[in-house]
């Protein structure tokens, strides 16, 4: 007999692929993975593939602070009685789903790339796995108390407290979340404008080396006009061409064919570049450029001509109350709590802070002249904030809400009046004198 064959025979260990297997079968296994799918997703999105015109480097807050969250819910999942291990799972399914709407969002739209095919709808998956491990648990858990009619009685009452504790959750947790990545990871997408006169297409670099695309029409009358966001406003392009100005439609940043990540609180930086390009037309006059804003695109422009005086005149249409604007004067007391979260949440998956209230900053804009345009009730509490931005903004100022229009529909509502009072305004701040 040799050496080999007299050693006692034992059973091989299971390999890792067979451990990781069997450990997946468990409930708290299931819901490890799943975990760590969302996690993937958030890596995948902030790291691996980043938007083009950024790094890693631009997405630390919203790459790192998700997963040290999804990641301390995985540690402590394990040692969680039933009732925190199913608010648990729920909570971040519910969070895992909302990180994978964009994919489905761009999915839909046909303009899906890079995780939009892969960690996007692992996420998704992953997130519904989580919600269905949270029921599981629930449903498991459920205790009998002697009779029947305790046992129903005290069930009542269970379902009761975690039908309140699931909606405070949802309002308070995974609505403002799942909103604010919502809403820096998805916008409009490619736009071709209906300006029927011949246009260029052209790029503007702004100070942080983000690359804008834009569609520009040649001024007549030595002034020019920026559209912000553009590509979607022809109906108001065409008017201002009709007399003679310069129009340029901006796509902002992580929008159309724009580099950059969807943040909307960087517009500003979109806005002075688009200023700085017309500067550099031969057919403008350094001192007749202007800049017409509606809804978010109204509220950003506000800022911008707040920081930079190449604004010579705003029309701001639509401006309401921005996402994580610190001024919550107005709003109910049952939604700051999820108002200030939705804040904070942004400024995490922007990786940048919420500008100034715009009720602080227009006034910065005199002596130049500032034209503000509202429905109501429109949308964003803008016919209450408009009076108030009214207010505090310094001469000239006007001031004009729409009959009949709906959010930025001025033009579609009064398209007579909404020409001559606008072309009126641009004529007398960008031509005159």
């Amino acid at each position: 007999m040799t050496a080999i064959e007299s050693l006692p025979h034992s059973p091989g260990r299971p390999s890792a692929a067979a451990r990781a297997l069997r450990y997946v079968r468990t409930e708290r296994g299931l819901a490890t993975f799943a975990l760590g799918a969302v996690a993937l997703h958030v890596a995948d999105d902030n790291f691996f593939q980043p938007e083009p015109g950024t790094s890693p480097l631009d997405h630390l807050a919203s790459g790192l602070l998700p997963i040290a969250a999804l990641a301390a819910a995985a540690a402590l999942y394990p040692r969680a009685r039933a009732g925190v291990g199913a608010w648990l799972a729920l909570t971040f399914g519910a969070l895992g789903i909302a990180l994978g709407i964009p994919s489905a969002y761009w999915l839909a739209q046909g303009e899906a790339s890079g995780d939009h095919y892969t960690t996007g709808p692992l996420a998704i998956f992953a997130g519904a796995v989580l919600m269905l491990t949270g029921v599981a648990i629930l449903w498991r858990s459920r205790r009998a108390y002697g009779s029947r009619r305790r046992t129903f009685l005290r069930r009542a009452l269970t379902l009761a407290v975690s039908a309140a504790l699931a909606f405070a959750t949802f309002w308070l947790v995974v609505f403002p979340v799942g909103f604010a990545y919502t809403y820096t990871h998805t916008g409009r997408g490619v736009v071709q404008p209906d300006l029927r006169v011949p246009y260029e297409q052209v790029t503007v670099t702004t100070s942080d080396s983000i690359e804008l695309t834009g569609s520009y029409v040649p001024s007549k009358n030595r002034a020019a006009v920026i559209l912000f966001p553009g590509a979607t406003r022809s109906a108001e392009a065409r008017m201002l061409i009709r007399h003679g100005y310069g129009v340029l439609l901006l796509n902002p940043r992580g929008q159309g064919t724009s580099e950059g990540d969807t943040i909307r609180w960087a517009g500003d930086r979109d806005l002075i570049a688009g200023a700085e390009y017309l500067k550099t037309r031969p057919d403008v006059d350094d001192g007749r450029i202007g800049g017409f804003g509606f809804s978010v695109g109204g509220e950003i422009l506000i800022v911008a001509a707040a920081e930079s005086t190449d604004f010579q005149a705003i029309v701001s249409e639509g401006a309401g109350f921005p996402i994580g604007d610190a001024d919550l004067e107005g709003s109910s007391r049952l939604l700051r709590p999820s108002l200030t979260l939705l804040g904070l949440a942004t400024a995490v998956f922007s990786n940048q802070t919420a500008p100034p209230p715009i009720a602080g900053r227009i006034g910065e804009i005199a002596p130049r002249a500032v034209f503000l345009i509202h429905a109501s009730p429109g949308m964003g509490g803008e016919a209450v904030r408009q009076p108030k931005y009214y207010a505090a903004a310094g001469q000239p100022k006007q001031l004009w809400k729409v009959p009949g229009a709906d959010h930025t529909g001025g033009a579609k509502a009064q398209p007579a009046e909404y020409e001559r009072r606008v072309v009126d305004f641009f004529d007398r701040s960008l031509l005159d004198g």
